[in-house]
């Protein structure tokens, strides 16, 4: 039998507060803790070390905790290797005192590292987020989400204050719960026909998966919408209108502050917001019965609403007004999306932005949009296509159907998913040793 004293501390590293265990269950605890560190390892998830707030990866610790604390639980998703939204990680793992001293005092707070054994009946928000959270009660009832991005950057939305003002809100909901269920009851995600992404249709390389959790076979969040999309590729019932997801009000012309969560920053004149009467400096309470603690908050109940012709009612702090949506409004710009790689067509190309160097070699205007093919996957269909269409490793695509390029890699790869089908061919020109070719890519998958 281990020496539980000698033990403890690795434990009590974990858990947000001490739980007496019974002696029956110690070796049980320690063994999840060999795992824990284990992951933590593997993974290199150096914002997990040094901090005795977080239970590491273990929601269902926290919800004992909770039920016996009577606290709200406080989980944050964090893919470790994703380079986008490091610096904000740091900050809530083991930065930001008042954060922590909230999670430490008034929450159960959990870091969860992987997707795979998260329980998506009940943990559901925009997967392609580097970063995210989630208040639960640990009765099920979800209280709040966090956690934004758009095409402006991964971190254009978060911020520490607007982090600690949704906390607080939060902490109101808990001590109005259940009294306010109703206020909650809409934030839960609609039933499904599987818990755990393992067990979604279209997942793909489950049998990797299924192993023991490294770098190497973590289910990253994006992970959950790649599997959405293919599922509704197979099946047939896939349409671009899915990939308009989780909108923001900017969409309508409502702005809110980054920094606060709920105020309305601005209102774009003649917009569906504006002619709502909605105006600047009001705080957003509910959106369609719901209590909002952050953008978030109001980007799941927009993810809900038609892509057509709909209406959205927002309450604010001077009432309710109620704003007309026409179709086509959840369209924005998502090529930052990582999702967006899982739909066809799948060129199966690896195509950076053109260096200054390889810009002044090749004699390109600064105006000039160039891509140059740094990798083409011949292990798959889509990438021996492209070759055997043409295209050579070093090409630098100048063109697209034959106008200058005039957009990044990622609104290529947009572009293509928007605007072709499998079958069709893609007409691009490319500089290669100087001269121009033109081909036609045949996209295959």
């Amino acid at each position: 039998m281990p020496n539980w004293s000698a033990l403890s501390f690795v434990l009590l590293a974990f858990v947000t507060c001490p739980i007496l265990l019974e002696a029956a269950d110690r070796e049980e605890a320690l063994r999840i803790d060999r795992d824990r560190i284990r992951l933590r390892t593997d993974l290199k998830d150096e914002n997990g070390t040094g901090t005795d707030i977080w239970i590491y990866n273990d929601i269902e610790t926290a919800k004992k905790i909770a039920r016996k604390e009577n606290k709200p639980i406080f989980v944050t998703f964090r893919c470790v290797p994703c380079k986008a939204c490091m610096g904000f990680d740091a900050e809530v793992a083991k930065g930001n005192e008042r954060v922590h001293q909230l999670a430490r005092q008034k929450f159960v707070s959990v870091r969860q590292v992987e997707m795979k054994g998260v329980d998506l009946s009940l943990f559901e928000f925009d997967f392609d987020l580097n970063w995210a959270a989630m208040f639960i009660n640990a009765d099920g009832a979800v209280y709040a989400r966090y956690g934004t991005q758009s095409a402006d950057g991964p971190e254009s939305f978060n911020s520490m204050v607007g982090l600690e003002k949704t906390m607080e809100r939060v902490l109101k909901l808990h001590a109005g719960y259940p009294a306010n269920a109703t206020e909650l009851k809409g934030k839960l995600p609609k039933r499904k026909n599987y818990k755990t992404a393992l067990e979604m249709p279209g997942m793909i390389n489950k049998s990797k998966l299924k192993g023991t959790t490294s770098r190497r076979n973590c289910i990253h969040c994006h992970m959950i919408h790649d599997a959405q999309n293919m599922s509704a590729q197979e099946s047939g019932k896939y349409t671009q209108e899915m990939l308009w997801r989780y909108p923001l009000p900017d969409n309508f012309g409502l702005s809110i502050d980054a920094r606060d969560g709920a105020k309305i920053k601005s209102v774009k004149r003649g917009s569906a917001a504006d002619k709502a009467g909605l105006k600047t400096g009001q705080s957003v309470t509910h959106v369609n019965g719901q209590a909002i603690a952050s953008i978030a908050d109001i980007q799941w109940v927009l993810h809900h609403l038609s892509y057509g012709d709909d209406t959205v009612k927002i309450r604010t702090t001077k009432g309710e007004q109620t704003v007309a949506l026409t179709k086509g409004w959840k369209k924005s710009d998502i090529s930052w999306r990582g999702s967006m790689w899982s739909i066809s067509p799948k060129l199966r190309v690896w195509m950076p932005p053109v260096t200054a160097a390889d810009r002044r070699k090749n004699r390109l205007p600064e105006d000039q949009g160039a891509l140059i093919v740094k990798w083409i996957n011949t292990g798959s269909a889509g990438g021996r296509a492209a070759r055997n269409s043409g295209l050579r490793q070093g090409d630098i695509v100048i063109a697209l159907e034959g106008k200058p390029m005039k957009m990044t890699h990622r609104h290529f790869n947009l572009h293509i998913k928007l605007n072709y089908k499998i079958g069709e061919e893609l007409p691009i020109t490319v500089l290669r040793n100087g001269q121009r070719k033109n081909l036609s890519i045949k996209l295959v998958e």
